[in-house]
């Protein structure tokens, strides 16, 4: 059985994507089936494996809708063991669409239960909001990774962020966990992101993962070339250090859930 995970922060440019994009490249690299949903409107994830606007066909909306099974809107990317269930901004319509629907909030589980038992992992990439489709994911993860970038204010939101993740775990989903915090953008050149990082260390011990992702340029280019970081330059910093994140979760997967 699969490990649903979902990335998650309402607060934009935190590493949200770049972690969903270059995580799920750096198991799928190892051999390990991974998906990837791409549940956020904006469609970054999708277009970080290679899909542009034109490419998208059917995608995660249509599923949603019920004009497509899961299986008709999972399309393969250049890593074999990757597969991407892609989205644009249709997507901004399903949450007015689900509005009148019942269980609305449990839509992405029931889409997604089908195709579980043929990955190990199973990332969605939630949209930077608190909306239906967050809702949706995180009711239909086994756990939620928060990325949280190594900058001034970078907590700011995550108390709403808990509170929301708390909320689900008692209506919808009692055994979602919080697979951990991610520091993210950490600049070796200032100070300021070893006190946010120290300060995030202190406030949530045993949460945060040992892993910190650097602000890197290859980082953040990839994604303009359409590809995760351990193909447009493997040695960089930046993917070798998603690559250490794959291998943490999957040593704490084996730890906790094996």
């Amino acid at each position: 059985m699969g490990k649903v995970i979902s990335i998650a922060n309402q607060k934009g440019g935190v590493g949200k994507t770049t972690t969903a994009v270059n995580l799920s490249a750096s198991l799928a690299m190892a051999e390990i089936k991974t998906l990837l949903v791409d549940a956020d409107p904006q469609g970054n994830s999708s277009s970080g494996v290679g899909y542009t606007k034109e490419d998208i066909g059917q995608n995660l909306y249509h599923a949603i809708i019920g004009e497509a099974s899961i299986r008709q809107v999972i399309k393969d990317t250049e890593i074999p063991h990757l597969k991407i269930v892609t989205s644009n901004t249709d997507l901004i319509g399903a949450e007015i669409e689900l509005i009148n629907e019942i269980a609305r909030e449990k839509k992405l589980k029931e889409i997604l239960k089908e195709v579980i038992p043929e990955y190990d992992f199973i990332f969605i990439d939630c949209p930077p909001s608190l909306g239906l489709l967050t809702v949706n994911s995180l009711t239909a993860a086994h756990s939620v990774l928060i990325p949280l970038q190594c900058e001034y204010y970078a907590m700011e939101g995550l108390t709403q962020l808990l509170k929301t993740i708390r909320i689900v775990k008692e209506n919808l989903n009692p055994d979602l966990q919080i697979e951990g915090i991610l520091l993210t953008m950490y600049d070796l050149r200032n100070n300021l992101s070893q006190q946010v990082a120290d300060e995030v260390r202190a406030h949530f011990k045993g949460r945060v993962f040992s892993t910190i992702i650097p602000r890197t340029v290859k980082l953040s280019e990839a994604p303009s070339f359409g590809k995760p970081c351990i193909l447009y330059d493997a040695e960089s910093r930046g993917a070798q250090s998603y690559v250490e994140l794959a291998q943490e979760i999957l040593k704490n997967g084996k730890r906790k859930y094996g």
